[in-house]
């Protein structure tokens, strides 16, 4: 079994980092707040009390954290991760959905520091964090993904490789982007559909079998029907528009105006502007009501 460092303890790292406990691995916890930690040590988990202490001796060390500020704090400075002595050849697993620029100087600091840095954005709602069912998007060397894997198998059903490292991270948030104007024109659908009188239920029913359904169109369309925005929240409006504005920064990079992006990133920002921030990405539905 390996001694694995875990950075970042929200729904998402809880659950992976759980896995990594389960599976018999020696993991060490580290979280900015104490948020999580409590019941991951209750499961065999050992608390670090900085990056750079949970790193000792480790073979590989996850970071799942909300945005690169969060990135930054958990890898660098005096007390972050490349601070730290893991074992020599130890793998740099960033699981976040971060910027590209951020993820190609990391994979460049962890790489001076003897690091193999893995570019691994993951996608799958919490439940499927905590049940390994995730998917893994991969931007590595092809060598380096192939000695991780088995230390991955607990996380994931499947790891797709899409090149050298940052190349995991543009497919991510390409796909991020389209679920958020998916999302985005979800709503809008469905708030046409209430001002013509139609009976939501229906509307919702027909929707999710209809040639417009998608994964994220029916999850989405039902979360809206339920009508809470704020418990059991699988992801907020906040990290929804930190993941449009990469998303779109990471088009216009590349010389992609990305149109429809930019009015789902007009659309989240307004959202959390008028202090929804933390509630459910479907709240949404409600900015277009007023």
């Amino acid at each position: 079994m390996a001694r694995i460092a875990f950075l970042g303890l929200g729904r998402m790292g809880s659950g992976m980092a759980g896995r990594m406990v389960d599976a018999g691995h020696e993991v060490r916890v580290y979280n900015r707040s104490a948020g999580g930690v409590a019941t991951l040590v209750a499961r065999g988990a050992v608390s670090a009390e900085t990056p750079r202490s949970a790193v000792q001796d480790a073979e590989a060390i996850i970071s799942m954290v909300a945005d690169d500020d969060a990135s930054r704090a958990v890898w660098s400075g005096p007390d972050g991760a490349l601070a730290g002595a893991p074992a020599a050849g130890a793998f740099a697993i960033e699981c976040s959905t971060l910027s590209r620029p951020h993820v190609l100087e990391l994979a460049k600091d962890a790489a001076a520091h003897g690091l193999r840095y893995l570019d691994l954005p993951v996608t799958g709602l919490p439940a499927a964090a905590a049940a390994g069912k995730l998917t893994l998007f991969a931007g590595a060397d092809a060598a380096d993904l192939e000695a991780a894997r088995p230390l991955l198998e607990p996380l994931c059903t499947s790891i797709v490789r899409f090149g050298e490292v940052g190349a995991g991270t543009a497919y991510k948030l390409m796909q991020n982007l389209l679920g958020s104007i998916q999302i985005a024109a979800t709503a809008e659908a469905l708030r046409t559909a209430e001002l013509a009188g139609l009976d939501l239920p229906t509307v919702v029913d027909a929707l999710s079998r209809g040639g417009a359904a998608s994964p994220t169109v029916v999850r989405i369309s039902r979360l809206i029907l339920e009508n809470i925005h704020d418990h059991d929240i699988d992801f907020t409006a906040a990290l929804r528009l930190k993941d449009t504005r990469i998303g779109v920064e990471l088009a216009e990079a590349l010389g992609n105006p990305a149109a429809l992006g930019h009015t789902a990133l007009d659309i989240f920002t307004r959202l959390v502007a008028a202090g929804h921030g933390e509630l459910s990405e479907t709240k949404v539905i409600d900015l277009l009501r007023e």
